[in-house]
């Protein structure tokens, strides 16, 4: 009977687990996608200077240092003295084959122009440098944290697929869990229900007996005292 009770502890105690790991999981995915919504699809779109901002690197220009569906982090650079040679920035590039173009290059000499800071970048992997220099307005930022192949997972998110296994699925799972609970806690109260019921059905059971009990008693003084 003990060791039933422990397992079924066990199993109970791990479930509970389970269950929060999930929850807190899927919490996380949907504040990675929310902030990866407004990154990409509207802050990046419209280029709205922001503190932060996150890209995926979508060619080899920068292998090995960077490499393709690596996620790049930026943090915006208020000083633009602050960007030295060897930094890697993300800019709006205005080369011809790239024009308008996020891209995601290292510095390797910087110029000011009439008062204007000039960067220029080029690709690790490339055999020459840009065409146009980056100015300090198209900077977005300098890259200071590169997670590697994040880009997979945001891609894998991106599909169905991905949303069915990553988002629906466990959801699906949680409610499932929920559902269980609740039919549990119904089913106990029912229980709790009937064995009132049953209580009180023998209570009142117990209650006749002493009655008739009482009643023997009395006839058996009655016959006495005759």
């Amino acid at each position: 009977m003990k060791t039933k009770y422990n397992r079924k502890y066990i199993f109970k105690y791990l479930s509970t687990i389970c269950s929060w790991t999930l929850f807190i999981y899927l919490v996380l995915i949907a504040a990675f996608l929310l902030f990866y919504f407004i990154n990409i699809k509207i802050i990046n779109r419209d280029k709205v200077s922001q503190p932060l901002s996150i890209y995926t690197i979508i060619s080899g220009s920068m292998i090995p240092t960077i490499d393709i569906y690596d996620v790049v982090i930026n943090i915006k650079v208020d000083n633009p003295k602050d960007i030295k040679e060897g930094d890697i920035i993300t800019f709006i590039s205005q080369s011809s084959i790239s024009k308008n173009l996020t891209v995601t290059h290292r510095v390797k000499d910087i110029q000011v122009v009439n008062g204007e800071y000039q960067y220029t970048t080029k690709g690790d992997n490339n055999p020459i440098q840009d065409s146009a220099p980056a100015t300090y307005d198209n900077v977005i930022g300098k890259a200071v944290l590169r997670i590697p192949q994040l880009g997979r997972v945001q891609a894998f998110i991106a599909s169905r697929f991905g949303w069915l296994v990553i988002v629906i699925l466990p959801a699906v799972y949680i409610i499932f869990k929920d559902v269980v609970k609740l039919i549990r806690i119904s089913k106990l109260q029912n229980v709790s229900k009937k064995e009132k019921e049953k209580i009180i059905d023998n209570d009142k059971k117990d209650y006749d007996d002493d009655e008739n009990d009482d009643i023997i008693d009395d006839d058996e003084r009655d016959d006495e005292d005759d």
